[in-house]
């Protein structure tokens, strides 16, 4: 028999019962101190542990079988999934399809939507634009062997980079876009990484469930001249992504 430990959950933390030992479930599996050996105990046996009913133990289940922690099976139990996180490297040339080769059999990104607009404050600095002045906004979406990994929003300089949108949706690659647009090599100029809970466009887009975290970088990527030609924000599901950061001689 399955021996699990008892496990306080907080009920009036605020966040749903449900949610909480979702998480506390999730952290324990990256630990091996729950389904180290690839199973997970029975619900009875989780819900006398978290001292829930076993509905909101189902719950938590359903959850993370969505997130692809775990994977129901029909009459056998539930069963940890044992997909490793993916290491993304963010270095000088940082690149989504470079960075994950060798880790994925299938990689692919998809533009889901695009428009021209007015710079930002925020976009026409990081871009070296007067605010105000046109930018192309591209917004998508990054898979993996299937999964959805990252959803990424872009802008560029609206007069350099004419025909961005047409390009990416022909490529679905922001490098291969910018060699049909005439830019050979570009590189990373800065990154910021924060972490928060996922929005509800997040949610939809990378088949989260409600509280789980994504990882957030804010780039801004250069030509060989020193010019920014990239600014972006994306947002990591951090359940199947972490962020490698190598020492400069790794650059």
């Amino acid at each position: 028999m399955v021996q699990v430990k008892k496990a306080v959950i907080e009920r009036r933390s605020g966040v749903a019962l449900w949610r909480q030992i979702a998480d506390r479930m999730r952290r324990e599996i990256g630990e091996a101190a729950l389904g180290g050996d690839g199973r997970m105990p029975p619900e009875t046996a989780l819900a006398e542990r978290f001292g829930v009913n076993r509905h909101t133990v189902r719950t938590a289940i359903a959850a993370l079988v969505q997130e692809g922690v775990l994977r129901a099976e029909q009459g056998r139990g539930t069963f940890v999934e044992g997909r490793k996180r993916l290491a993304y490297p963010i270095r000088s040339r940082t690149r989504f399809s470079e960075g994950l080769a060798g880790q994925s059999r299938g990689l692919a990104a998809d533009l889901l939507d695009h428009a021209t607009e007015n710079a930002a404050a925020d976009v026409a600095k990081a871009l070296h634009l007067s605010p105000g002045a046109p930018v192309i906004r591209l917004e998508t979406l990054s898979h993996a062997d299937g999964r959805p990994v990252s959803r990424a929003r872009s802008w560029f300089d609206a007069e350099r980079f004419a025909g961005m949108a047409e390009a990416f949706a022909q490529t679905r690659s922001i490098t291969a876009s910018f060699r049909e647009l005439g830019l050979a090599d570009y590189l990373r100029h800065s990154t910021v990484v924060t972490a928060r809970h996922a929005e509800a466009g997040d949610l939809k887009d990378l088949r989260l469930s409600p509280g789980a975290i994504v990882l957030v970088t804010i780039a801004i990527n250069v030509d060989t001249r020193g010019k920014p030609v990239h600014y972006s924000e994306t947002r990591f599901a951090a359940d199947r992504i972490e962020l490698h950061i190598p020492g400069s001689e790794a650059q």
